[in-house]
């Protein structure tokens, strides 16, 4: 398995044109994107069915150095276990990668050097150089990427990224039990990215100021933490996240000029609005609020094919995430990956 990293030889390289311009260009029925995912896990499952659900898409397979989990998601979902990386991207037109963190830059740059569409897991990547060269190498092949910050959709379908008042402020808590998944990262890149990720979209801009506070920590990899960030012009987030919790608690308020709150409860895909902003009461019954996951693939499809951007994190949204969570991670002394 090829694991050098390319990205001191991209000056030599000549762009050439993505899968989009290609799937532009032709006529006749819709083509049908061959799909393939990276990692055998529980995500790895979610976005395997997804695609055997669009009439526009068709699952190849997975790759997974442990045999047994690609084997065994394909029992379940169809395609087959490719025995190497290069393998299964030559087989495709799309891969999604949902292996560990740690492991999303290799498998997105040999996804993008072939100028195959790439939908990542959040986090982006697992440093902030490995993130700049995957947004580098998407511009520099053609070629669509996306990220898989999924709450955008479920804020979208509320209207949350409509016309509103300018926002003041956010407080966001984003709680859980222990478990086994994502270990190898803070809970920074595990859960708080998510929050991070929605209040870059609803400032509209990075931080100019990021402090913070870890709470619990294992082996100096962050379990629990608090972190404040101010905007430009003023807005302030205040986010704190834990895998550490006695239960999941997912909630956000956010503060309006004039007076006017909203406060969302992503478990119960519930807000309350009593400023009476115009929002969507009856967003629940869309289908990107009933099924973000499918929401977001079913966007990175159609971005793959050229048919617009929408509310969906492409690689510089996934970038200012991961960089934003990066220093909050450096502020309160946490390590951010194994």
């Amino acid at each position: 398995m090829e694991t050098n990293r390319d990205g001191s030889s991209n000056s030599h390289r000549i762009a050439r044109p993505g899968l989009a311009c290609f799937l532009r260009a032709m006529t006749g029925e819709t083509q049908i994107l061959r799909a393939g995912v990276v990692g055998a896990g529980v995500f790895g499952g979610y976005h395997a069915s997804k695609y055997v659900a669009f009439d526009d898409a068709v699952f190849v397979g997975v790759f997974d150095p442990v045999a047994d989990h690609a084997e065994a998601l394909c029992a379940k979902h169809g395609g087959q276990p490719f025995a190497s990386l290069n393998e299964l991207i030559e087989a495709c037109d799309i891969v999604t990668v949902a292996s560990p963190a740690v492991f999303h830059h290799d498998a997105a740059r040999r996804a993008l050097n072939a100028g195959k569409g790439v939908l990542v897991e959040k986090p982006l990547a697992a440093t902030a150089a490995e993130a700049r060269e995957l947004a580098s190498l998407a511009e520099l092949n053609g070629a669509v990427l996306r990220v898989g910050h999924q709450e955008r959709f479920v804020f979208d379908a509320m209207g949350l990224f409509g016309d509103l008042p300018r926002i003041r402020a956010l407080k966001a808590r984003r709680m859980g039990p222990p478990g086994v998944r994502n270990l190898d990262v803070s809970v920074t890149l595990d859960l708080m990215i998510h929050d991070i990720d929605l209040a870059l979209a609803l400032a509209g801009a990075r931080p100019d100021t990021v402090e913070a506070e870890m709470l619990a920590d294992r082996n100096g990899l962050a379990d629990h933490v608090k972190a404040r960030l101010r905007f430009p012009g003023g807005v302030i987030a205040e986010l704190e996240s834990s895998r550490v919790a006695e239960a999941r608690d997912r909630v956000m308020t956010i503060d309006y000029d004039g007076g006017a709150q909203v406060a969302v409860d992503f478990i119960a895909r519930t807000f309350e609005n009593p400023a009476g902003l115009p929002l969507d009461p009856d967003f629940q019954q869309k289908p990107s609020a009933q099924d973000s996951l499918g929401a977001n693939v079913a966007a990175f499809i159609a971005a793959v094919r050229g048919d617009g951007e929408g509310c969906a994190a492409d690689g510089a949204a996934g970038l200012a995430g991961l960089e934003t969570a990066l220093a909050i991670d450096e502020a309160c002394g946490a390590r951010s990956r194994i």
